[in-house]
Order: structure tokens, then sequence, then C-alpha cells
């Protein structure tokens, strides 16, 4: 049996791999006939995009399944996926970096979009913070749903003011998959195609993938809200690493960095709504140190930024043990 589950493991990474991949492809020429630069296309679509499956996830756990221990699996999922973006999903950047240069396929200097970025991490900590503090207001219920109402209006202010930063033109790529293997004209409805296509291979890669971890992990014993924080952003937030590191491959980190940043700010806001509507949004305990752990992440990388105006794969590496330490929290906390 547990041969079986390991192998459906591999099959559900595989196919996560194989929709990041073919997700990159089609954004980019997506973002090239739509006329946007590398900002808005790595920060909003393949940001939006790739955090679809990590936002369905709360979405069926809170609005659909019901119970308190659903809910809890939704909360963790929500808690935990800027937590993991902050710190695992950068620390694997930082990785691909340094192995992509041990394999002469590029360097270990970084061309990155400073002003993009320090408007990313400066929304993503204003927002997230935000939502932390909401769980202090949680039993004012008119004050705690006016807060969420900011948070969705902020996100659309954080689209407008990505669309009018300054940033490079996106680069087409060599060939559109989809068009490639069909023999056709890399058209807009097959670029859409391909994208939509994509992302629905995504979010059932990703689903059959929390399925199999959880079950494999259900021996274990812990909380559904522990359990939800740890697993499944891992599967959920695949998609986002597996961009960015196919990005850094290609010496693109504008797009590498904003996928991943653009994700923070999207999961800061739309699911932390979701959040606050459909449970108390109590994160005492657990939630709210890996929410803490997210914020201490993200100031750290502003502030290297601001500090030294670029940014190393040494600064990425750096978030690695941040979440090394909530798992031994977690450890200990248990």
């Amino acid at each position: 049996m547990i041969v079986l589950d390991t192998i459906s493991l591999v099959a559900a990474l595989g196919m996560i791999l194989f929709a990041s991949m073919l997700f990159t492809n089609g954004v980019e020429f997506l973002g090239h006939r739509l006329g946007m630069h590398q900002g808005a296309v790595g920060g909003i679509l393949a940001a939006v995009g790739t955090a679809l499956p990590e936002t369905i996830v709360p979405l069926i756990a809170l609005f659909w399944t019901g119970g308190e221990a659903a809910k809890e699996v939704g909360v963790g999922a929500i808690v935990g996926a800027p937590f993991m973006l902050a710190t695992l999903a950068m620390f694997v950047t930082g990785v691909a970096v340094f192995g992509y240069a041990a394999t002469g396929r590029r360097s270990t200097q970084m061309d990155v979009h400073v002003t993009g970025l320090k408007g990313d991490l400066i929304f993503f900590l204003s927002l997230y913070g935000l939502a932390i503090a909401g769980t202090f207001i949680r039993e004012i219920v008119w004050l705690r749903i006016g807060l969420a109402v900011v948070l969705l209006l902020s996100y659309g202010w954080y689209i407008r003011h990505t669309l009018r930063t300054d940033h490079e033109a996106v680069e087409l790529p060599d060939k559109l998959w989809i068009a490639s293997w069909l023999r056709l004209e890399p058209k807009t409805d097959w670029i859409v195609t391909q994208v939509v296509l994509a992302l629905g291979i995504m979010i059932a890669g990703a689903h059959w993938f929390v399925g199999e971890v959880t079950d494999m992990a259900s021996i274990i014993g812990m909380s559904p809200l522990i359990l939800s924080m740890l697993i499944t952003p891992i599967a959920t937030e695949l998609p986002e690493k597996m961009n960015s590191v196919l990005w850094i491959g290609r010496g693109r980190d504008v797009l590498a960095l904003g996928n991943i940043t653009g994700a923070m700010v999207f999961q800061s806001s739309f699911p932390v709504v979701l959040g606050m509507i459909a449970t108390p949004w109590d994160l005492r305990g657990a939630p709210l140190v890996s929410a803490g752990i997210a914020l201490v992440a993200g100031l750290w990388l502003l502030l290297v930024i601001r500090w030294r105006g670029r940014l190393s794969p040494w600064t990425l590496l750096a978030c690695g043990p941040l979440y090394g330490l909530f798992i031994a929290y977690v450890v200990w906390w248990r």
C-alpha cells in the first residue's frame, strides 16, 4: 500500500511540474500578446494563476465541506501559503541559482527589478500585517469584515500599481508548445487554451498531491490545522516554486522573483478575506507563529534590497532556516 501511495505521490509531482512548464510557456506568450511587461506577467498573470490551487483548497474546506476540522484545514492553508512562499520558496529559488550556476547555465549574480520587488514586499508586509492584526479584533465582527473589504480593495490598488511600474518587455519564447505539437500558428486562441489547460492540470495535480500526502501523514496523529499548514502549502505552492526554478534557469530573474512576491501579495489578500468572513479568524498558537515568521522573512528581504540595492542567492538561502525554525516550534509545541 505504501509503495502505491509513493508512486501516486511522485506521479502527482510530475503532473504539477509538467503543468508548470506548460503554464510558464503559455503565460509568457499571453503577456507578450497583451503587451504586458515582465513585472505584470510575473506578479499578476503568473502569480494569480499559480495561486489558484492554494486558493481552491480553503474555498472547498470553508464553504463546501463544513465542520470544524474542515475549517482548520482551510485556515491552515490560508496562513501556511504566505509563510511557505516567504521562506521555502525563496530558499528553493536561491538553491536553483547555485544549481544552474554549477552547471554553467548562468552566473550566481541575479538581475532583479529592485523597484518592483520593493513594491511587492511593502504591499505584502502591509496587507499581511493587517490580516494578522485582524485576529486581535475578531470579536468585533463588523470591524473584521470591514478590514476584509480593505484588503480586497488594496489588492486592486496593487494591480494598478504593478501595471504602472516600469519594467522590461517580456521576451517571446521560441515556440508555443501546444501550437508546436499541433503544427499550428501560435494564435491568441491557442495561447489562452494552453494557459487554461495548464491551470486545469496544475489544480488537479495539486489536489491529488494533497490527498496522497494527507493519507500518508495521517498516521502521525497531527491536528488538521498543523497538518494543513505544513502539508497543503508544500503541494499547492509547487507551481510557484517550479515556475520560478524554470525561469531562474533561463535567466529571467524578474519573472522568477515576481512570481513569488506577487503570489505573496495575492495570498495576503483574497484568501485571507475568505478566512475572515467564513471563520472566527482565531490565529492564536502555531498560525500566529508562522505568520510572524513570514513577516520577518519579508522584512529581511526588503531591508537587504533597500540596503544593498540588489538581491543575491545568499539572501534567499537565509530564508530557509526560518522555515526550519517553524518546524522546530511545531515539534516542541506538539
